[in-house]
């Protein structure tokens, strides 16, 4: 493998990893660094195959690559259009829909949907840690607007924060620091603070707004609120603009790329953006190298387009 696989744009991805070596040996190292491992029992006595691909353990005897046990696994697409993919998903600000993917690529837009699924995934944190210092906290419904809809097609109770049709999302960012979204059943205090007391260290300082969910938090945290019901939006370092900005970045690329995003695949669309939201001061190079050294997982079709548990 060249020594040199940095690369600052596009192009220089892409000539960089024309061979299929190249891309499985980066792929490893990203995953393994200097000292491989076989992704089944952990062994570190590796057999190479002359390839430069294939690996087989000496302890379970079993042959595998660089791809196993990843979102690549058993993908038909070669490792450079999926490294060029991963460049797009995660350094255009807004993301990039299937088709132009697709179009891009070279692929259907059926297979440009799976992969930037199983992308997501692999962008989703393994072993996120705690958020601490000022801690700002916010929720917010994800969906089109009743009004737009024919009235025939209306129903009651869609418009503001009530929207029956509506995704609701959770997200707490920690100024100078890390955001975390996901989405949630609902916006109730038995369903919010569980996820605020998971996430964030006791004894953290929480900005929220005057929503009745947040009540009670000050047992456990410095916790501080604006009303926004009374036009109140900022009182000293008491906001939580920084997170409504984030709102709004999160929903202009839904808006302007996705246009619409079913609730079953809402978490995955939530990591994107907390990737691109988290490592929005380092290069696109920076970005490939921390997706691939977190890519375990695998996202089979047949799972992504299941339907949920009712």
């Amino acid at each position: 493998m060249e020594k040199d696989t940095n690369f600052w744009n596009i192009l220089e991805l892409a000539n960089k990893f024309q061979d299929k070596k190249v891309c499985h040996q980066y792929l490893l190292s990203q995953r393994c660094g200097d000292q491989i491992n076989c992704p089944h029992c952990k062994c570190t006595k590796i057999y190479n195959f002359t390839d430069g691909i294939r690996y087989k353990c000496s302890k379970c005897r079993k042959i595998f690559t660089a791809t196993t046990g990843t979102i690549f696994e058993g993908t038909k697409i070669p490792l450079q259009k999926w490294f060029i993919a991963i460049y797009l998903c995660t350094t255009h600000k807004k993301g990039i829909s299937s088709i132009q993917l697709g179009k891009d690529l070279g692929i259907t837009q059926k297979a440009a949907w799976h992969l930037l699924h199983r992308i997501r995934e692999g962008l989703v944190e393994k072993a996120p840690e705690m958020l601490e210092g000022v801690i700002e906290v916010d929720e917010t419904y994800v969906g089109g607007k009743s009004k737009n809809k024919h009235y025939n097609k209306r129903k009651k109770g869609q418009q503001g924060r009530g929207g029956t049709e509506k995704t609701p999302v959770f997200g707490m960012l920690q100024r100078n620091g890390k955001i975390r979204t996901m989405k949630v059943p609902d916006v109730k205090r038995a369903t919010l603070q569980p996820l605020i007391y998971k996430h964030v260290e006791s004894g953290s300082v929480i900005m929220s707004d005057e929503w009745f969910a947040y009540k009670g938090l000050s047992r456990f945290y410095d916790h501080y609120e604006v009303n926004h019901g009374a036009y109140q939006y900022v009182d000293g370092d008491i906001y939580t603009n920084t997170l409504e900005g984030a709102w709004s970045h999160l929903k202009r690329s839904i808006i302007g790329v996705y246009h619409q995003v079913s609730r079953k695949h809402m978490d995955r669309y939530c990591a994107e953006f907390d990737f691109r939201y988290n490592t929005r001061h380092i290069d696109g190079n920076m970005r490939m190298q921390l997706m691939l050294s977190q890519c375990q997982g695998r996202l089979k079709y047949k799972d992504l387009i299941k339907k949920e548990a009712a």
